[in-house]
C-alpha cells in the first residue's frame, strides 16, 4: 500500500483463503475457509508499525490483524487465536509472560536445492568447520551481517538478551528478552523477517527450516513461559516462601495432557520431524524435568520470582504466535482443570508410551484430527483447515522421490 493510502486510512481487504495457503502456493478447497472466499480486513495494530532501516527506499512495515468485515477476528487468524489466549488469561487475573530462543543458519546462496547447504565463506576467506559453538569470536567472519542485524534490531525497538554460536556449522541462536506475549510473538516474527532481509544485502542466506543439514543439531524455538497475577506483578508460579505452588504444577500437567494432540500445531513441516528424531537436543516427548535438556518440558534453574517453563518442542520453522498460543492454551487448560503432573525426570530415561509424541507429520496430523480438545481451544474452523492445509502440504512432499531413494534403493533386487 502507498504511504499516502496508509495514512489516509484506506482499508486494505485480502481474500480469507489466504490464510490457509500452504507454502507451495496452493489452497486447499474453499468449504474450509468459506465457499464465497469473502475478504477479511487488515486492521494494523499501531504499536507494530515500523520503518524499515534495511531498505535504501522509504519503506514500512505494519503488522495487521486479519479480522472478519463484522468486527470481530477472525478464526482463522493466529495473531486473533493468540490475542483469544491472552483474554481468558485476563479474564482470570492472569497475564501470561514468554520469551523466545531462535536458532537460525547462516549460509551462502543456494541455487541448487538439490545440494546441500554450504557456510559462507568468512572475512578470513574461509568456510567455518563447525568447531564454534559457544565461542566468542565464533560470527567475526560475519561481522558485517552482524553489525547491521544488531543495528536494525535497535532501530526497530527488539531488545535482544544474548546472541551466540550454537552447536551447528554457522548456526547461531538470539534470546528475546521476556515479556507480553503478544509482544514477545510479534518481536520474533519481525526477527525472522529481518534476518532474511539483511542477509541478502550481504550475500547470504538465512535459513530458518527446523533441520537444514544431515548430522548436525536442527534449530529450535523454545518457548519460555510464566503466569503473573495482572494487578502487581507476582509470579503465580510460585508461593511466599519460593516454593513452586500448585498452579504451577497444574500448568506442567496441562502442557503434558495436550502435546501429543497439539504436536502438528509446533512442528509443522516435514522437516519439522527430521529435527526431533535426535533424542537430546530436540526432545520429542511430554515428560518434565528440573533443568534436564532431555525433557519436552524443562523448568530451567531461576530464582523463585523467574520461574518458568520452557517448552522445547516447537522448532525455528513453527508460527511464532501459534506456537506461544497453542503452549500458553495447554497450560491454562491444566491450571482451569486442576490437572497433576507426571512426576519429574531426572538424567538418562526412558520416555513413558503415555509421554510420547508423534514422530511424523502424518502422524501429529491424524492424531490432531481426533482431537476434540484442539477443537475445544481453537474451534473447528482453525482446526480443520489448518489440516487442510497441511495435508496438501505432506501430498506435495510424498509427490516427489528424493536422492536417498534413488541412490539406496534403486539397486535393490
Amino acid at each position: 500500500m502507498t504511504a499516502e493510502g496508509f495514512l489516509e486510512g484506506r482499508r486494505l481487504q485480502m481474500a480469507r483463503g489466504v490464510m490457509l495457503q500452504c507454502i507451495m502456493g496452493g489452497y486447499p478447497p474453499a468449504r474450509f475457509y468459506g465457499s464465497d472466499d469473502g475478504d477479511l480486513a487488515l486492521i494494523p495494530d499501531p504499536t507494530q508499525i515500523h520503518r524499515l532501516p534495511w531498505s535504501k527506499q522509504p519503506r514500512a512495515f505494519a503488522i495487521c490483524d486479519a479480522d472478519e468485515l463484522t468486527g470481530e477476528s477472525s478464526n482463522l487468524s493466529t495473531r486473533g487465536q493468540l490475542k483469544k489466549v491472552i483474554k481468558q488469561y485476563m479474564d482470570l487475573g492472569l497475564k501470561p509472560v514468554v520469551a523466545t530462543e531462535l536458532e537460525f543458519f547462516v549460509f551462502a546462496p543456494n541455487s541448487d536445492p538439490t545440494q546441500p547447504f554450504q557456510p559462507p565463506v568468512g572475512l578470513d576467506g574461509r568456510r567455518e568447520d563447525g568447531h564454534s559453538a559457544f565461542s566468542v569470536s565464533s560470527n567475526n567472519g560475519l561481522r558485517p551481517f552482524f553489525s547491521e542485524v544488531y543495528e536494525c534490531m535497535a532501530a526497530l525497538g527488539l531488545p535482544r538478551d544474548t546472541f551466540m554460536h550454537e552447536m551447528g556449522v554457522s548456526q547461531f541462536e538470539i534470546n528475546l528478552l521476556h515479556g507480553d506475549a503478544l509482544l514477545l510473538a510479534d518481536q520474533t516474527f519481525l526477527f525472522k523477517h529481518l534476518l532474511k532481509e539483511v542477509a541478502l544485502k550481504h550475500g547470504l542466506t538465512v535459513v530458518c527450516m527446523a533441520k537444514p543439514l544431515a548430522h548436525t543439531p536442527g534449530s529450535s524455538m523454545h518457548v519460555h513461559q510464566s503466569v503473573i497475577q495482572a494487578d502487581n506483578g507476582l509470579n503465580v508460579f510460585s508461593d511466599e516462601a519460593g516454593e513452586p505452588t500448585a498452579t504451577f504444577r497444574h500448568f506442567i500437567a496441562g502442557q503434558q495432557a495436550c502435546m501429543a494432540d497439539f504436536t502438528a500445531l509446533f512442528a509443522p513441516n516435514v522437516n519439522s520431524y527430521q529435527r526431533l528424531c535426535h533424542p537430546y537436543a530436540s526432545p520429542n516427548n511430554a515428560c518434565w524435568s528440573h533443568d534436564n535438556r532431555a525433557a519436552g518440558l524443562r523448568i530451567p534453574a531461576s530464582s523463585p520470582s523467574a520461574r518458568r517453563v520452557e517448552n522445547r518442542l516447537p522448532g525455528a520453522d513453527a508460527n511464532p504466535y501459534l506456537a506461544i498460543a497453542v503452549s500458553l492454551a495447554a497450560g491454562l487448560y491444566g491450571i482451569e482443570h486442576k490437572l497433576e503432573p507426571s512426576e519429574p525426570i531426572q538424567g538418562e530415561f526412558n520416555v513413558p508410551d503415555n509421554l510420547s509424541l508423534p514422530c511424523t507429520l502424518h502422524a501429529a496430523l491424524e492424531r490432531l484430527k481426533r482431537s476434540q480438545l484442539a477443537r475445544e481451544l481453537f474451534g473447528n474452523e482453525f482446526i480443520e483447515g489448518y489440516i487442510a492445509s497441511k495435508t496438501m502440504e505432506l501430498t506435495s512432499f510424498l509427490d516427489e522421490i528424493t536422492p536417498w531413494e534413488r541412490r539406496v534403493l534403486a539397486a535393490q533386487a
